[in-house]
């Protein structure tokens, strides 16, 4: 008898093992790569501009900085860090990010969910949305622009109408991220600053995952050791022209040129 049962156990065994071997095994998602960077230069930037967006246009670099009665909307020179042009917002507005798409700069704000439209020569009001979002970061792919809102998700709108177009979750090793802000598109990818965390990530938005992460920690010390008083990193601008990054944060001494390797 008992013969018969250690049979009976084996054949079992051996049936849930070869049960097993044919299971599909989910392979665990891969993890961002790491994304180092070097310094190129360094620039002075106005420790007064809470940056929310940052680009670089046909050359010229404009910022979006936030704060009520403070946000503005200006062009800068790079060099000096100074104003060439700008206009402030309304006090009960937030500033957040910019973008600039076919000669028209679009602004987002933040709790008033309105995104303000200008002209590029002299940042003339020509349209407002709502946008029944709170805006956080902004960029364009060319053709659609591509919002961020503090969470987890990129958010593409049509310029003309700012209709939702589709709305693309972002991953890290599968998982949703969250605290996307300021973002700039970059040879076919969303770079975004994770706000409160010195991190970038270099997004695939056909699929949302984030295949490579920067930690800017040494930078942001560095910033930290020459002014106490600055804030997270925050502002990614891309001159296609030259193929130059540059990041800067709220409230920093400093703008960087850098080059970042993977």
């Amino acid at each position: 008898m008992k013969q018969y049962l250690l049979i009976g156990i084996l054949c079992f065994a051996i049936a849930c093992k070869n049960d097993d071997s044919k299971r599909p095994v989910t392979p665990l998602p891969d993890a961002p790569k790491s994304m180092s960077y070097s310094i190129i230069t360094s620039y002075p930037h106005d420790t007064s501009s809470y940056t929310q967006g940052l680009l670089i246009y046909k050359g010229e670099m404009y910022e979006g900085t936030g704060n009520y009665t403070f946000s503005k909307l200006k062009k800068v020179d790079i060099k000096t860090g100074k104003a060439l042009q700008q206009i402030s917002l309304p006090d009960e507005y937030f500033g957040e990010g910019i973008t600039i798409l076919n000669d028209t700069i679009y602004q987002l704000t933040w709790k008033e969910k309105k995104v303000f439209v200008y002209t590029l020569k002299d940042f003339k009001k020509v349209k407002e949305f709502d946008a029944n979002i709170e805006g956080w970061g902004l960029t364009n792919d060319g053709k659609n622009l591509i919002v961020s809102t503090g969470g987890s998700d990129l958010n593409f709108y049509d310029p003309s109408t700012f209709k939702l177009l589709k709305t693309q979750t972002v991953t890290e090793s599968g998982n949703p991220s969250f605290n996307l802000n300021e973002l700039e598109y970059i040879d076919g990818y969303v770079y975004a600053n994770q706000y409160l965390l010195p991190y970038i990530f270099k997004i695939d938005p056909t699929n949302g995952k984030i295949i490579a992460k920067a930690d800017l920690t040494g930078m942001w010390d560095r910033i930290k050791a020459i002014d106490p008083h600055a804030e997270v990193p925050n502002g990614i601008a891309y001159d296609s022209s030259t193929k130059k990054i540059y990041i800067t944060g709220k409230l920093w001494p400093e703008l960087y040129e850098v080059q970042f390797s993977q």
